[in-house]
């Protein structure tokens, strides 16, 4: 049973991009083609190529940025800033979940692989921001992108999160991974289950995976 698995746990952390909102939004692709033209400038390379690196880096160092840091010393404030320069129109509030994210016991807070000011965008947008304590970006945690478990190690210590009592929610398998081994319960929020060891939960729908825990 769902909710039993769940009865310990007083600190909940959440991931933004394809979890806070459904992927058929498609948000990410701004960001994805924000990205390439970063890459497009910053390398004076053609599309064809940054669209590679792009999708290298990320598959390599756990965020394009990470690539980009470790190959090219980019500086990671003017890519943030610029590749989270994007609409958020597509968004919409939804204040159901807003509701059962602010029911759940315990401290709730957003971690993203992105900026904590493109996630506040995204929070207020969809209606979440007052439902959350806190939010953390990819800066808080030195630029180290989650999987990184020193990435999570940073962010968790700052916000205090005590891993034997939180749950985490995400939408990338490998994401879960250091979560697990630190004693989260972890939850993988995506249309299509992958199945892992470090996997305790598959949901298609966060708001009816909550409804069932409050």
């Amino acid at each position: 049973m769902t909710k039993p698995a769940f009865a310990h746990v007083r600190h909940w952390v959440f991931d933004l991009d394809n979890t806070l909102y459904s992927p058929a939004v498609r948000l990410f692709d701004q960001i994805e083609e924000k990205m390439t033209g970063f890459v497009m400038r910053a390398l004076g390379t053609d599309r064809a190529e940054a669209d590679r690196l792009r999708r290298a880096y990320w598959a390599q160092y756990g965020t394009t940025l990470a690539g980009l840091m470790r190959e090219h010393r980019i500086d990671p404030d003017a890519y943030l800033e610029e590749v989270h320069d994007i609409s958020f129109d597509a968004l919409e509030p939804d204040p159901h979940l807003a509701e059962l994210i602010d029911r759940l016991p315990g401290r709730k807070i957003v971690y993203t692989n992105g900026s904590a000011p493109y996630a506040a965008q995204v929070l207020r947008a969809r209606g979440l921001d007052a439902a959350f304590d806190a939010i953390y970006g990819v800066e808080h945690a030195g630029y180290r992108p989650k999987p990184e478990r020193l990435a999570f190690e940073a962010v968790f210590a700052r916000d205090g999160v005590d891993g034997p009592r939180a749950a985490m929610f995400e939408d990338e398998p490998r994401n879960l991974a250091a979560p697990h081994a630190m004693g989260l319960r972890t939850v993988h929020v995506a249309p299509e289950p992958e199945p892992a060891d470090h996997i305790h939960h598959h949901t298609e729908d966060l708001g009816v995976f909550l409804a069932r825990l409050t």
